[in-house]
């Protein structure tokens, strides 16, 4: 995994993690790489320096930078407080609430991205979140 400092056009910054370089490459030139703030597809790498280990304090990663970082805080633990988390089951479970096989309910979980693409397909709603799920321990 590698994250990059993105910019859009209209000069938004944000950070991304992608499986590698050549994974960015392939979603940025199809666009499928947007802008967090404005969904420009106009998106390119940012300068940034290498993440070197200091002895001086370093700022805590559990509280936010900023109101964006704030809300995306908020929006994680509302999902994970009012929705059921049923990990790598997820497109399999969601396909069952769908076809009226399982209660229907708000759920989150993981899935590969052949399966999602599956359920997009069939109609299934269904959206990636904007954050990396922690691992549940239910």
């Amino acid at each position: 995994m590698v994250r990059y400092s993105l910019s859009c056009a209209d000069g938004h910054e944000f950070e991304s993690w992608f499986q590698s370089a050549s994974a960015f490459d392939d979603l940025s030139a199809r666009g499928l790489v947007t802008c967090a703030s404005c969904g420009s597809t106009q998106v390119r790498k940012a300068l940034m320096a290498p993440a070197v280990a200091s002895s001086r304090d370093e700022p805590s990663l559990s509280s936010p930078r900023d109101e964006r970082e704030a809300m995306l805080a908020r929006l994680r633990r509302r999902i994970e407080e009012e929705s059921d988390y049923v990990g790598l089951s997820f497109a399999a479970e969601a396909r069952a609430i769908h076809e009226g096989r399982a209660p229907e309910r708000s759920i989150w979980g993981e899935a590969r991205p052949d399966e999602a693409r599956a359920l997009l397909e069939d109609g299934v709603p269904v959206a990636p979140l904007p954050f990396v799920p922690r691992r549940q321990t239910n």
